[in-house]
């Protein structure tokens, strides 16, 4: 079942276009990789889809919805879950607080910082810190946490609204090649287990070609290759302008 089609998005900064008339479409419980060269217009398309940016033209479809040009918080209540290259988390709270803040945002509950929320979903919050292996720091403060475990942290806030869809963007920036690892085959996991389309954009290939299905290459704002791992591999023009010599 197609979960998110993009047809023909653009996004233009004083005349340059920054993304020229991509399309694409990705399933449920798929992980889709959008990779590409700085500058090929990779984080312009992903903030466009999360509601960031509004698009100069075309349309976002997720889930039968018409998205594009809607509200980070809109499109957070339909269903889509959003990581971020650099982590977001409240350093102040504990890892159990930050989740249970995400679980407030999701009932559209206000918070009251004179309110004991302490207990509040808790049961709920701790599950989701299972899942991503952080039950045992649930009383810590994030300040104090390593960075691949603010990650999954993070993890966990995305899929406190039950996202049908999450936005991972470079979920592994950052973490040394185990966590990046450990990190990507848990959300393959939780993607197949939950039927939630992925779509993540990625520097490290080694991750890129070991968990996503498919994968699209933009260059220049434009969609080049698109395919699995061997078809965009062994595409020349994917060669030429990423995993050449001299590209990233």
């Amino acid at each position: 079942m197609t979960l998110l089609r993009i047809e023909h998005l653009s996004k233009s900064f004083d005349g340059v276009k920054a993304v020229d008339s991509v399309s694409f479409d990705l399933a449920a419980g798929q992980l889709l990789a959008l990779i590409g060269p700085n500058g090929a217009g990779k984080s312009t398309c992903f903030n466009m889809i999360n509601g960031q940016l509004k698009p100069s033209s075309g349309s976002i479809r997720f889930d039968g919805h018409e998205i594009a040009g809607k509200r980070p918080r809109d499109i957070w209540r339909l269903g889509v879950g959003r990581t971020f290259q650099i982590a977001a988390t409240f350093n102040s709270m504990t890892v159990l607080e930050n989740v249970q803040m995400a679980l407030l945002s999701r009932e559209r509950r206000v918070f009251n910082p004179f309110a004991r929320v302490a207990a509040w979903r808790e049961d709920e919050a701790l599950a989701l810190l299972e899942l991503v292996g952080m039950t045992s720091h649930a009383n810590r403060s994030c300040a104090v946490l390593a960075y691949g475990d603010v990650k999954r942290v993070e993890l966990a806030i995305a899929l406190a609204n039950r996202p049908n869809l999450l936005l991972m963007d470079e979920p592994t920036a950052g973490m040394a090649p185990q966590e990046r690892h450990a990190l990507m085959a848990l959300t393959a996991r939780l993607a197949r287990e939950r039927d939630i389309g992925v779509l993540f954009t990625e520097h490290s290939m080694d991750v890129v070609f070991e968990y996503a299905d498919r994968l699209i290459v933009l260059a220049r704002g434009k969609l080049i290759a698109a395919g699995d791992a061997r078809t965009v591999r062994d595409d020349p023009r994917v060669r030429e302008v990423y995993l050449g010599e001299g590209s990233e």
